[in-house]
């Protein structure tokens, strides 16, 4: 049963959110021109996938198609570029490896299911993950699998290369190290929720910053295997990767909130909301001073990174759910609206946007499906409940690996004061 706010006549202090299901809205969009992709650049061209089943090469200068690749399934998070070669995995489970001047293919190879990410390399191999659970190891030049590893549950994950080792999220709510060259584990960290990362893992001065959909962000000591600190969110969840400078990191929710946090103590500094509860997805992105994220509500965001007062903001026609692309002075942006946009950042003005081979936007379920607004349980049943099902409790166990013991259950105070 679903509960909106005009159901009953009693003050927003007497609701939770309920976390009902795993996340599972990703492997459930439709067929059409929707973006989701974060652009990959190389050369004069900049390449991305959409729903269509088709992957784009396109000039910077102009917005002219150069070549289009049809695969077997829809295209979302991004592309990999490297040596030449433009390598993608689809919503069917092909994994392909494109020559990237011409489009034509090299090589596929099917995974045991939907492939939704980024992927990376690393010497002569280039890794992804796929929903079946599994990380895949590929040789580059000829696409036979090296190795394989087993996670608990779906990925969509970016994988991410750091010191000859990879790191990968998981359903399961692990983040696992892995060697890259042998596919052992070195490690694994439990969070209390599903990991979803759109974007490669942001790991500074050996300190990993995780997102969850327990609504938590970790910093995490690679070295010691330590959390230095966690920072809370809204009510649903976590699925993207923060940029960190020196002195800060700027972190987007599910719930439509951007945050200033200061690094090394976890401390808010400051938030920005945008004006309805969408996604703020991507990994922000700061050029010149200045500090761009994209959101749910179809607006590019300009911001001042000390303050998070806005500069400006670039509004396209449709959701946008993955983060922004700088080259040069030149924004690129990808939508639901089927475009993909270029965006002077001196003059904010729209330079060329480019349409999909088809105008029919993708159908993907509610945004906050899984999560239920509920009526708090009285402060009686809360006091004998609170310990056991709301605190994250992160414990070294014996192997090096950390365990956090949560529920699905989260609780969330509102009040008129707060943003969110």
């Amino acid at each position: 049963m679903e509960l909106s706010l005009s159901d009953f006549d009693i003050e927003m202090q007497d609701y939770e959110v309920r976390k009902t299901s795993k996340f599972d809205r990703i492997w459930k969009i439709g067929f059409g021109g929707s973006l989701s992709t974060v652009p990959e650049f190389m050369g004069k061209l900049v390449y991305f996938g959409a729903y269509d089943h088709y992957i784009y090469a396109i000039r910077k200068n102009d917005g002219k198609l150069e070549w289009q690749f049809k695969g077997d399934g829809g295209f979302t998070f991004g592309t990999l570029a490297d040596g030449g070669m433009l390598y993608a995995g689809s919503y069917n489970g092909t994994f392909y490896a494109l020559d990237a001047s011409s489009g034509k293919m090299a090589w596929h190879f099917r995974a045991g299911d939907q492939i939704m990410c980024i992927p990376c390399s690393y010497g002569n191999n280039v890794y992804f993950g796929s929903k079946d659970g599994y990380v895949y190891c590929l040789d580059k030049k000829n696409g036979k699998e090296v190795w394989r590893f087993r996670t608990g549950d779906c990925i969509a994950s970016v994988p991410t290369i750091y010191k000859g080792t990879l790191f990968i999220g998981s359903f399961d709510g692990y983040v696992y190290q892995i060697d890259a060259v042998s596919g052992k584990e070195v490690w694994r960290f439990k969070t209390g929720g599903e990991i979803c990362n759109n974007y490669r893992f942001t790991i500074k001065d050996d300190t990993l910053y995780v997102s969850s959909f327990d609504n938590y962000l970790y910093a995490i000591n690679i070295r010691t295997k330590k959390v230095i600190w966690r920072f809370r969110t809204g009510q649903y969840g976590n699925a993207s990767s923060p940029l960190a400078t020196d002195s800060m990191i700027y972190h987007g929710s599910r719930d439509g909130v951007m945050y200033a946090i200061e690094n090394g103590t976890g401390r808010e500094i400051w938030r920005f909301t945008i004006n309805s509860q969408e996604i703020i997805g991507g990994i922000p992105v700061l050029h010149h001073g200045v500090l761009y994220f994209s959101a749910g509500d179809g607006n590019v965001y300009a911001l001042v990174p000390e303050t998070g007062k806005e500069l400006w903001r670039f509004k396209t026609g449709g959701q946008i759910y993955e983060g922004v692309g700088i080259d040069g002075d030149v924004l690129y942006v990808g939508s639901y609206d089927c475009h993909i946009y270029a965006v002077d950042l001196e003059s904010r003005e729209e330079i060329w946007r480019f349409t999909t081979n088809t105008l029919q936007q993708s159908q993907i379920p509610p945004l906050n499906e899984g999560f239920e607004l509920v009526v708090k349980k009285s402060a009686s049943e809360e006091s004998l409940e609170e310990n056991d099902r709301y605190e994250v409790n992160v414990s070294a166990v014996s192997g090096g690996e950390y365990k956090s013991e949560s529920e699905y259950q989260i609780k969330v105070e509102y009040h008129q004061k707060m943003k969110y």
